[in-house]
């Protein structure tokens, strides 16, 4: 394959990612308006990382070469294992009745945000760390997040390693 089309692909990809990423921030509105599942402090920052990624994502896209979008693929493994840290921590709470995410210490700091101003539906804080709402497919709302961060993740950095390997394969 050329450099043309890999890049190509590449960019394509990185809209694809995007383009989820917006689709899992649809998915929670949806369970936080349809279904009156209300979003914790832990909640809303995954919201922030999953738009940070999808803004990285877009704008990696719109590079014209490799060190452009190797620039904002970066950007997306350092937010992706973020959010792979918040959603463990999240997943922990849920497990373990009794421990709290810290709702009155992270609350403010979420709630003060300027998203949180610009659109209060979206980004403001309403519910607890530790309130479990029905799984789907078995698996708690914080445990689909963490699936979607370590899935962002692993293949990111793959990509990033593999050119990085190609780069000094065609040096030497």
């Amino acid at each position: 394959m050329n450099d043309t089309s890999s890049l190509r692909r590449e960019r394509s990809l990185l809209v694809l990612l995007g383009l989820i990423c917006l689709g899992l921030v649809g998915g929670a509105l949806y369970l936080q308006y349809a279904k009156h599942e209300d979003p914790c402090p832990l909640c809303i920052i995954q919201r922030y990382l999953f738009l940070l990624i999808a803004l990285f994502a877009f704008v990696g896209a719109a590079r014209k070469g490799w060190r452009g979008i190797a620039l904002f693929e970066t950007l997306i493994a350092i937010t992706s294992a973020a959010g792979i840290a918040g959603a463990a921590r999240h997943l922990y709470i849920q497990l373990n009745p009794g421990f709290s995410c810290g709702f009155d210490a992270l609350q403010p700091v979420v709630d003060s945000l300027p998203p949180a101003h610009w659109l209060p539906s979206v980004f403001k804080v309403a519910g607890l760390c530790e309130t479990v709402y029905p799984p789907i497919l078995g698996i708690l709302l914080p445990g689909w997040a963490l699936i979607a961060f370590v899935l962002i993740f692993f293949p990111v950095v793959a990509s990033l390693r593999r050119r990085r390997g190609q780069r000094r394969f065609r040096t030497i």
